[in-house]
């Protein structure tokens, strides 16, 4: 499990310029790509065409609400056959339904994308033009840069640089963090843990950059592990590895509360016995450990370090899972320990 103390010394190498910062050792890491790369090749590669998203969606009244979609491979919806079943159309079918507005969605995210391409995802969108601003975007982001060996500093400026762009522009941002890539079944232990170690690291640091910049985000973490171990062909997709449409519609479940109250649809978390007000890099922790749970900046920056390290925790809607003989329970931010568990792939996302 991580440390709170280790998520503030990734805030340190992200958020302040330091750049020598790794989350494993540099051999451990190469032979965890190698290991990937297999997989891969054990795996092959799905044909996919993708189905057209961009538009509106829903019903109601009053002008559309504006939605980007930015990321990789889960945030296009690979190898889901339909639209309709992307998690881009779901959060703003579902989105739609809670404003009682049509939703005008555009989708830059493609497979493969790593952070250091939302830059030019956001150019395409035409983002920043003043003619086309969005209402909010929702960036799904990180198991690239994670299996790519992209180093965990890059790829955290690279998201904020992302989301600070969007925040200063008016747009809300919603950042689903990087998924735990630790139950990848061809890979074995102890790499296995090495890519549950990596990927639950760069979720954290992910969180500590984009609460600093007027973000929220969502955990991923091991979102599918349960559906996932109890019955695989229902929550895989064709090649085994992405999620299948039930598995994008639980994660687009855990997002779209999260997208209703950027756009102030529902009351913010303070207002409610839920969660709870953390220094940010142990909410980073929190998070991090426990899927679904929303992290976003309670503090006024102007305020210095106090404002700046605050963040609100809003835990998942749904109760605790019992732990399970493979898994060992989470344990405190602040105690530490170790946990078990996962949920995605290992390959481009």
């Amino acid at each position: 499990m991580l440390r709170a103390a280790r998520a503030r010394r990734i805030a340190a190498a992200t958020a302040f310029g330091g750049g020598g910062l790794t989350l494993v050792g540099g051999g451990t890491l190469a032979l965890l790509y190698l290991q990937a790369r297999l997989a891969r090749r054990a795996v092959g590669v799905t044909e996919w065409a993708r189905p057209p998203v961009d538009g509106i969606h829903g019903h109601g009244s009053g002008a559309p609400i504006r939605m980007l979609m930015m990321g990789d491979s889960t945030a296009a919806g690979f190898a889901v056959e339909t639209a309709a079943r992307t998690p881009g159309v779901l959060l703003a079918t579902g989105l739609a339904n809670a404003a009682d507005r049509p939703v005008r969605l555009r989708c830059t995210a493609f497979p493969g994308a790593t952070s250091a391409t939302l830059a030019g995802q956001i150019e395409r969108s035409g983002a920043l033009a003043e003619a086309t601003r969005y209402d909010v975007a929702v960036i799904f982001i990180g198991a690239n840069d994670v299996i790519r060996r992209v180093r965990p500093s890059d790829a955290v400026s690279h998201l904020r640089e992302a989301c600070r762009s969007l925040v200063d522009h008016g747009t809300a941002v919603v950042v689903a963090t990087c998924p735990d890539l630790g139950t990848v079944r061809p890979i074995g232990w102890p790499l296995r843990s090495v890519a549950r170690r990596a990927s639950r690291q760069l979720a954290a640091a992910q969180t500590i950059a984009v609460t600093e910049v007027g973000g929220r985000t969502v955990s991923l973490s091991d979102l599918l592990v349960d559906v996932f171990r109890d019955d695989p062909s229902l929550m895989f997709g064709p090649d085994r590895f992405h999620p299948s449409a039930h598995g994008y519609a639980q994660a687009a479940s855990a997002l779209l509360p999260s997208v209703c109250a950027a756009l102030g649809l529902l009351p913010e978390f303070d207002t409610l016995p839920v969660g709870g007000i953390l220094p940010v890099d142990r909410a980073a922790v929190v998070a991090a450990e426990n899927p679904g749970t929303e992290v976003s900046r309670a503090g006024d920056p102007t305020r210095g370090r106090r404002g700046r390290w605050a963040a609100l925790v809003r835990r998942p809607l749904w109760p605790p899972r019992e732990p399970s003989g493979d898994r060992q329970e989470p344990v405190s931010a602040d105690t530490g320990g170790s946990g078990e568990g996962a949920s995605t792939e290992f390959r481009d996302r």
